[in-house]
């Protein structure tokens, strides 16, 4: 069985990109466009302990800034057990991470981010 830990280099860059359009339009209270980056650094942070988990925190903070009760509530479990599931490798492959899906459903993974995960090998 394999561990993930760590977030890969090649990973990390994608990763902060999606994190930094999140802010960015988080700051300018474009919900939709933020929630949308929010759920792209999901997709490809989802088989890591600590990148899985700061999403949820994210979405869980965007939950209570929003007021959405449905979004707090679905983010508090996925917060505790996602890291859980990430390092023993057991995620749901392109699950989007809001209170919106299943937390065990896959989802289709966008054309884009498909080709950078299917560089890293782990997908």
């Amino acid at each position: 069985m394999k561990f993930y830990t760590r977030i890969p280099h090649h990973l990390q860059l994608p990763y902060r990109r999606e994190l930094a359009q999140y802010r960015r339009f988080f700051a300018k209270r474009e919900w939709p466009t933020a929630w949308h980056h929010l759920e792209r650094a999901h997709i490809i942070g989802q088989r890591y302990p600590l990148a899985h988990s700061y999403v949820h925190w994210l979405m869980l903070r965007f939950g209570i800034r929003l007021k959405n009760t449905r979004e707090v509530l679905g983010q508090i479990p996925r917060l505790l057990v996602g890291g859980v599931k990430s390092f023993v490798g057991k995620v749901p492959v392109g699950n989007t991470g809001g209170a919106n899906v299943p937390p065990l459903q896959p989802m289709p993974i966008p054309a884009d981010l498909k080709r950078v995960l299917d560089d890293s090998g782990d997908f």
